[in-house]
């Protein structure tokens, strides 16, 4: 499991001082680039070395989440297929579990256009961040 600790800006707050639900995509989204460097580890977005593809995603909100406490994003692995796996996602504030997500992310060729096989060697390393129980 990947951690990452985010401080809810002002801007990320609605009028009624919570924070909006469209932050927390960008959060999930932050929360997975250690993940993303299994398989670029440089992080280089060429369109030649970049290996993923966002297939779905997902949210469900449990509780709001406020300005002036900082959010614990929690990532892991919740499933591993042939060609992509699902990221799991949790956001804790104060202790508290607010937000769940998932994510469903594509092994990837640009150039050829089609999905591949995620490489042994790869889905070693995602096991690793399975979330147990």
């Amino acid at each position: 499991m990947f951690k990452i600790n985010v401080t809810p800006k002002f801007g990320d707050i609605d009028g009624l001082k919570h924070v909006t639900n469209t932050v927390v995509a960008g959060w999930f989204e932050t929360g997975r680039n250690d993940i993303f460097r299994f398989f670029t580890p440089d992080l280089d977005l060429s369109y030649e070395k970049w290996k993923l593809i966002m297939a779905r995603t997902d949210f469900n909100f449990i509780s709001q989440m406020y300005y002036g406490f900082d959010v614990e994003i929690r990532t892991f692995i919740v499933k591993i297929g042939n060609s992509s796996f699902t990221v799991g996602h949790e956001a804790w504030q104060k202790g508290e579990l607010k937000v769940t997500g998932e994510a469903v992310v594509v092994h990837y060729d640009f150039i050829d256009q089609k999905s591949k096989i995620i490489p042994e060697d790869i889905k070693a390393k995602l096991k690793e961040h399975m979330k147990s129980g």
